[in-house]
């Protein structure tokens, strides 16, 4: 996209986390269209990206759910209002107009002439923990992946996996019949996983599907502009030289607020300040959802975050239309709502 055509939007979420994706949901009800921006190839946040399969218990009228179960109804129930994500790209710059709206610079080069914009970027983008190891960059996207965009691109390859956690144990699973060998290196026997998941990993060890190495990756071989092997150290400081194709990365996220500290924002301790009657930040038409804000009492709970982006909305509808009175409709009873959401208007005896 030209850097001269912006997309104009009467609302613009960065972060597509939970309360990002909640915030569609609240701006949709009062006929806001949203476009959402999330550093991240996927929504979802860190539900997808920490906890994509553990239990989370505090969900009002949900017993229990995973993180990718959350995210999947949160875009079932954002569907009817058809937002537009712009995903795998930051937001790099953020100034205001001399017409009030808001001109957004992202790292992919598309612009955004936004009305309003809702910060929902949890604790700020998350980028991946790097491999430290001299030489490594100049693989990445080559024979070193931080994401999996494409799983076929593996199929058939001799694939090493770095890690311990769910996207570790889950690419090691989804691989173990699909690639020619998955070896999966971390540097103790323990794993923060869900349960499920490491017992499957370790019958597949068993029956020789996964090799598992305890150790870390110390050195790399190339030939030919390819890489070839990986060197292995274990706890006792013997290297193993292993031949790989590619290697699968995933130490975690790293949050960091980037940008967003240099937009003029007022911040305490890496946190944005706002009100708890609209959660706005310091400039008005800017609002802050979410673990990226902080006021007196917080508490960083998705629930919480729910809450937040309801207030939110109601203040950029008044932002929006000040002379509009906004009228608080009910999702049960409203038939505007009921059209909005594509449901029949059910009929009370």
């Amino acid at each position: 996209m030209a850097l001269d055509s912006p997309t104009h939007a009467d609302a613009v979420i960065i972060g597509a986390g939970p309360v990002g994706l909640f915030q569609v949901f609240e701006l949709g009800l009062l006929d806001i269209k949203a476009h959402v921006i999330d550093a991240l190839p996927q929504a979802g946040g860190q539900c997808i990206e920490l906890y994509p399969d553990k239990p989370i218990y505090d969900i009002p009228a949900v017993p229990v759910c995973t993180g990718r179960e959350l995210t999947e109804n949160l875009l079932k129930q954002i569907a009817p209002f058809k937002p537009e994500f712009h995903l795998g790209q930051e937001v790099t710059e953020l100034q205001k107009q001399e017409d009030g709206r808001f001109l957004l610079s992202t790292s992919q080069h598309q612009q955004f002439l936004a009305k309003t914009v809702f910060i929902a970027a949890g604790v700020g983008a998350f980028q991946p923990r790097l491999l430290n190891l001299e030489g490594m960059d100049a693989w990445v996207g080559k024979h070193v992946f931080y994401h999996v965009k494409n799983p076929e691109q593996f199929i058939g390859k001799r694939i090493a996996i770095c890690g311990g956690g769910d996207s570790a144990l889950d690419w090691a699973l989804y691989f173990a019949d699909k690639s020619a060998s998955v070896t999966l290196i971390h540097r103790r026997d323990d794993f923060k996983a869900a349960p499920k998941s490491i017992t499957q990993m370790r019958e597949l060890c068993a029956a020789g599907k996964i090799q598992l190495r305890i150790g870390q990756v110390t050195g790399f071989e190339t030939q030919d502009a390819q890489l070839t092997e990986l060197a292995i150290s274990n706890i006792d400081g013997e290297i193993e030289m292993l031949p790989v194709d590619a290697l699968l990365i995933f130490f975690g996220l790293s949050p960091k607020l980037g940008p967003i500290a240099d937009w003029a924002l007022d911040i305490d301790r890496k946190q944005i300040v706002v009100d708890t009657e609209k959660f706005q930040t310091s400039i008005p038409g800017i609002y802050a959802v979410g673990d990226i804000n902080v006021y007196p009492g917080k508490k960083k709970l998705i629930l919480s975050g729910f809450h937040e982006a309801a207030l939110a909305a109601f203040a950029a509808a008044a932002y929006l239309n000040p002379e509009k009175p906004i009228q608080l409709q009910y999702t049960t009873t409203s038939p505007k709502l009921h059209k909005a959401l594509g449901v029949n208007s059910p009929t009370f005896e």
